[in-house]
């Protein structure tokens, strides 16, 4: 049975008040929403000044911190990067790898995201992976073909553990921040695909241990329904997380939807 991941996206947003502010009023509102953090995973990834605060704030209250990169290298002359061996020394659990944005601005390779994902399980640091289509991909039927070729270099040289412990996002790049959404039928098919790609690459057990979540203009209106489908084990949020009660109204999508063999198929 896998247990949901709900992690939040900050992106670049927040000064360091903002964040302390943010961190205690999440633990309010959770408890507000009555969330049982036994049956749902939360996480939320920040810009590297703020990690350090929440970290104190979430300390033994069951909300994990997680960066929204890093580099690949132990350590070295790479001006302005992080390194996994820094997180790991903060006790950060998460980092989100191959965001499009990151792709798209800062040119991103699979190459580099297999680097990345292969330093974070060195440093027990649980990668968020993702990947996605363009609008132009979709429309030219090449969405398929274009999620196999991202997870086929990005989980170049990851063995079987550390890919079933490896967290896959989907993220269709033309419903990141515009309002749009996929359908729920659409979310779940790229996510059966994704399943099905991992078991070609590891085989059964790997592949249903995956968790996958779905990212692109998550809310609190349309969460339910998301997290009801087969495939769809939790979700990316993006700017619906910057507010701690919308973010933890989502984070209590329903908690009794666990478990794969309990969602619509």
């Amino acid at each position: 049975m896998r247990k949901p991941l709900i992690a939040a996206n900050w992106k670049m947003n927040k000064l360091v008040e903002d964040a302390t502010s943010y961190g205690e009023d999440l633990i309010e509102k959770l408890k507000a929403e009555n969330v049982d953090l036994k049956k749902v995973d939360v996480a939320v990834c920040v810009p590297f000044i703020h990690m350090a605060a929440l970290k104190v704030i979430f300390l033994l209250r069951g909300v994990g911190v997680g960066a929204q990169n890093m580099h690949f290298a132990e350590s070295g002359a790479y001006t302005g990067e992080i390194s996994p061996a820094m997180l790991q020394d903060m006790g950060i659990e998460y980092v989100i790898i191959g965001h499009s944005e990151r792709r798209m601005y800062f040119g991103e390779t699979d190459e580099e995201c297999a680097k990345k994902l292969k330093a974070a399980h060195a440093h027990k640091i649980r990668p968020i992976l993702c990947v996605g289509e363009s609008l132009s991909q979709r429309e030219a039927k090449e969405h398929f073909d274009t999620v196999r070729r991202q997870l086929t270099g990005c989980f170049e040289g990851i063995g079987r553990e550390d890919a079933a412990g490896t967290v896959i996002a989907y993220e269709p790049v033309w419903a990141i921040g515009t309002g749009k959404t996929a359908t729920s039928q659409q979310a779940n098919e790229m996510a059966s695909f994704i399943r099905s790609v991992v078991e070609d690459l590891y085989g059964t057990d790997t592949a249903e241990q995956v968790i996958i979540q779905y990212g692109g203009s998550v809310k609190k209106s349309n969460i339910a329904e998301l997290m009801s489908m087969s495939d769809i084990d939790g979700a990316l949020v993006g700017g619906a997380s910057l507010d701690a009660g919308e973010f933890a109204q989502i984070v209590n999508f329903d908690p009794d939807v666990v478990g794969k063999e309990q969602k619509v198929r």
